[in-house]
């Protein structure tokens, strides 16, 4: 078994949206995660003064993205939450 880094992207529901309290949340909701090691949170200008977090993941292969998905998808301000790039370490 291997380790992969994952990104996901963290649409918040408005422009208007905490990110703080989001990119706390995202922290929270990571080290929930059996074998969730959160890596960095990068804000990704969108437009409209809308901005994305970029989350960067480690974990095992077999592990999936499936519950970390869900778990950043139930914060609260959180409209969409996408995987991007999935890499071997």
């Amino acid at each position: 078994m291997g380790t992969v880094a994952v990104t996901l992207q963290v649409m918040p529901a408005s422009p208007d949206a905490n990110l703080e309290r989001i990119k706390e949340a995202i922290r929270g909701a990571a080290s929930a995660v059996q074998d969730v090691k959160l890596q960095s949170i990068e804000e990704k200008p969108i437009a409209f003064g809308l901005k994305a977090l970029s989350v960067l993941l480690l974990m095992p292969d077999a592990h999936g993205t499936d519950a970390i998905e869900k778990a950043l998808a139930a914060i609260p301000d959180v409209e969409s939450v996408e995987a991007g790039d999935v890499t071997l370490v």
